[in-house]
């Protein structure tokens, strides 16, 4: 297939197919967003994408910390990507068109930084993951040892990482008069529009205590809260959804019909009407946030961490073993759901429920290795804040710890079959090292990986109950194996 999609061969699109409902060329930028990734192609920008025809002030500049990638598939599609909306019913096709160009940071710093300090660009937007931030996740502190922090503060034109870039901007708009942007974070951080707010005025007091003050004063960051399961894109998903558009299309995207998002009204500058696109704007995110990151997530992370040492491939895979779906509904309803406190009108139980339909759709192949990345940076949030909040309950945690003992025997690196695991972490070398120097002994590997306190803080290690029940879980996972201890663990 040699015709590519873009802009001149929008016509071309068969009729089914879903194309933006505005003029392209009226767009202006309003937004900057660092990360761009397939979440927020799926998420942020299809929000943007549904309000642009009334109000064409808030396309997006997208930004890659890293990789060219995104900027190799999407560039000559003049930004365009195809969202692939995938159930049980089907496959339904849409084009977005929000995003106006692709920037790769290492190779365009000073373009970067020129569009942020544009006094049109009222927000800034962030999917960096957890690891982004720069931040020790025990804590939520910026890490003044992390490399690209080390390097940002010596090198401040020229950063290289999200609060670099963020800080570096707010310092020209300052010296230029201009107001600052609202920074939005939507990554799985816990509270996550403070925690960047911490990490941020850090870093600017270390440039420049004034402009520390500035920051912590004068910079919004609303919390937010964001849900859709967005796999990786495979070649299969290329090749079919190319065959249905009739084009190439470098990077489609594929997603769940779920979406949601929940944001606190802060926004000095003004904002897109996202609500009319499905939004929530509240007051208060963090009963939102810790819903899904200890219902959605945590349980996504027990599920992938379990379910690829068993041998599954996909989280609907691990869904399709009766023994797993209990595992995973008890975590919920008995471990995670005590420690929420969510408003008025709430429906738990509905979403709970609509979990558990999620991770069994077939239909999206979310590889459970793909869930399993950066398992360090992940656990603090995912699991380890419900295991705190029981601990202060003296309440059980037998799920909750059997998902930290999953993935300690994950990063291992070694599979039940004695195969390599790929293990995708910032720590992979340390936990590798501290699982070599283990030698196969659950006790060992425990109480060594309980000490790296950038995980597990300084007090969860000195709580008998929570080394215990992990050390107890552990021991059986490498004795009888993750799918036999799930089974027996729900009484199969």
């Amino acid at each position: 297939m040699s015709d590519r999609l873009n802009e001149d061969s929008l016509a071309d699109l068969p009729e089914g197919v879903r194309r933006p409902a505005y003029d392209r060329k009226a767009i202006t930028t309003g937004i900057v967003h660092l990360g761009v990734g397939a979440f927020h192609r799926a998420h942020q920008a299809v929000y943007t994408d549904d309000v642009l025809a009334n109000d064409p002030r808030w396309g997006i500049v997208a930004a890659s910390l890293r990789s060219p990638d995104t900027y190799d598939a999407l560039a000559p599609q003049d930004g365009l990507y195809t969202l692939a909306v995938r159930s049980q019913a089907g496959e339904a096709l849409r084009v977005i068109g929000s995003i106006r160009q692709v920037i790769v940071a290492p190779r365009e710093v000073e373009q970067l930084l020129e569009v942020m300090s544009a006094p049109q660009t009222r927000i800034v937007t962030l999917t960096v993951t957890e690891k982004g931030y720069c931040h020790d996740p025990a804590t939520g502190a910026l890490n003044e040892a992390h490399p690209d922090i080390v390097h940002d503060l010596e090198f401040q034109r020229t950063p290289k990482s999200a609060p670099g870039f963020i800080v570096e901007a707010l310092r020209r708009r300052r010296a230029a008069g201009v107001p600052p942007f609202t920074v939005l974070t939507c990554d799985n951080l816990p509270s996550n529009g403070r925690t960047v707010k911490r990490v941020l005025t850090r870093f600017a007091e270390l440039v420049d205590p004034a402009l520390g003050r500035f920051v912590a004063d004068e910079v919004s960051c609303p919390s937010t809260m964001v849900d859709r399961i967005v796999p990786a894109t495979s070649d299969q998903d290329r090749e079919r959804i190319g065959e249905a558009l009739g084009l190439t299309d470098a990077w489609p995207v594929v997603t769940e019909p779920f979406t949601q998002w929940v944001i606190e009204d802060d926004f000095p500058q003004g904002r897109p009407a996202w609500e009319k696109s499905g939004a929530e704007f509240v007051a208060d995110v963090e009963p939102y946030e810790h819903m899904k990151l200890r219902l959605l997530n945590g349980s996504h992370s027990t599920l992938a961490y379990l379910g690829y040492l068993s041998g599954y491939e996909t989280v609907a895979d691990t869904m399709a073993d009766p023994a797993f779906v209990r595992l995973v509904q008890g975590l919920m309803d008995e471990e995670v759901t005590p420690t929420l406190h969510m408003p008025p009108g709430a429906d738990l139980a509905s979403y709970k429920r609509a979990l558990i339909e999620r991770f069994r759709n077939p239909a999206l192949k979310h590889r459970t290795w793909q869930i399993a990345m950066d398992g360090s940076q992940k656990l603090p949030q995912r699991l380890l804040g419900t295991v705190r909040d029981r601990l202060r309950e003296s309440a059980g945690i037998d799920r909750l710890s059997l998902g930290v003992a999953a993935w300690m025997r994950y990063v291992t690196g070694i599979d039940e079959k004695g195969a390599p695991i790929d293990v995708r972490d910032p720590m992979a070398a340390r936990l590798r090292e501290i699982a070599d120097r283990a030698g196969g002994s659950a006790e060992k590997l425990a109480e060594s990986l309980f000490a790296v306190r950038e995980i597990f803080g300084d007090d969860l290690p000195k709580d008998a109950r929570f080394t215990g029940a992990v050390k107890e879980n552990l021991a059986r996972l490498y004795e009888k194996g993750a799918k036999r201890t799930v089974a027996e663990f729900m009484g199969d």
